[in-house]
């Protein structure tokens, strides 16, 4: 840990996107036998069995070459193997455009099934929800996710792409912890995913406190550079300011652990974020409200039943 545990959740942020295949899981729930079983599994599973790979990799690239050597490098393994083993870095390389291309057709399949769901529910078309013949998926919702996919892919820069993807994962993430925190501790009702409580009310301040602690030199720096355009130091203070609240909120209303520890670590990992990715967010998004009140608000299940 050269640049200590606030370098080590800046690498985090930087790599989020890594970690969205995970998530992509559970919007394949209709086309699972027994959901309620088998996505907890598969997505613990696959976490579990992928974070020990990757804490296995970077043991052995950090102990064949120092850290400080893959800065700048876009892919360490070939790196590693390109003066010991030439041949095996080609194998490498290859590996590495094979397995990319497998894991963006992975990303692929979360996006139409997540907007053949708004469709459903009237926030789109109902084009959107348009299931193929044969193959039994979202044929049109896919077809436009890998048109949209792929002109991003060919006109913005790699970096910007995967600081977007990172910041509306974490985003949704957020949304969905916050959302988890309004519904009942244990889901009763058959046919319902179960969802585990931990009484937070005591474990969120102390964990609250000793961030502060940590983090007691950027807090300093943070408040010395307020009404500068140090963005980061901005963000990093509101973060702590809801954060507080969200710690109140627990010890009065003793919110469930995981959810509020879900809700906090995204979103420090959102204030990582460079700013020029902040901006195309919000772009997004208002991108996004438009179509909603152009289209959604008026034809949305919820829009009817009043």
């Amino acid at each position: 840990m050269p640049n200590g545990f606030e370098g080590v959740l800046k690498g985090v942020s930087a790599v989020f996107y890594a970690y969205i295949g995970f998530d992509a899981i559970s919007t394949t729930a209709e086309e699972c036998k027994n959901p309620q079983r088998d996505l907890p599994r598969s997505m613990i599973y696959s976490l579990v069995i992928c974070t020990v790979l990757y804490i296995a990799i970077a043991l052995v690239l950090t102990g064949i070459e120092s850290y400080s050597s893959f800065d700048g490098v876009d892919d360490p393994l070939a790196f590693v193997f390109e003066k010991r083993a030439p041949w095996i870095e080609k194998i490498i390389s290859v590996s590495a455009v094979v397995a990319t291309t497998s894991v963006l057709l992975v990303f692929q399949i979360g996006q139409p099934r997540i907007w053949m769901s708004m469709s459903r529910d009237g926030l789109l078309p109902k084009v959107f929800q348009k299931i193929h013949p044969k193959y039994q998926t979202p044929s049109f919702s896919t077809i436009i996710t890998g048109v949209i996919v792929g002109a991003g892919a060919l006109f913005l820069q790699s970096g910007l792409v995967t600081d977007l993807t990172s910041i509306g994962t974490l985003f949704a993430f957020i949304l969905v912890c916050g959302g988890v925190l309004l519904l009942p501790p244990i889901a009763k009702e058959p046919g319902k995913f179960k969802i585990p409580y931990i009484n937070g009310r005591i474990i969120i301040p102390a964990l609250y406190i000793l961030f502060v602690y940590l983090f007691r030199e950027r807090l300093i720096s943070a408040v010395e550079n307020i009404g500068t355009e140090a963005y980061q130091e901005i963000l990093f203070l509101v973060f702590l300011l809801i954060a507080l609240i969200i710690t109140i909120k627990t010890v009065q209303k003793q919110y469930s652990l995981i959810p509020v520890m879900g809700v906090l670590t995204c979103m420090y990992l959102l204030i990582e974020i460079p700013a020029i990715s902040w901006f195309w967010f919000f772009i997004w998004m208002a991108l996004g409200l438009v179509i909603y009140f152009l289209y959604g608000y008026r034809h949305s299940k919820l829009a009817g039943e009043k």
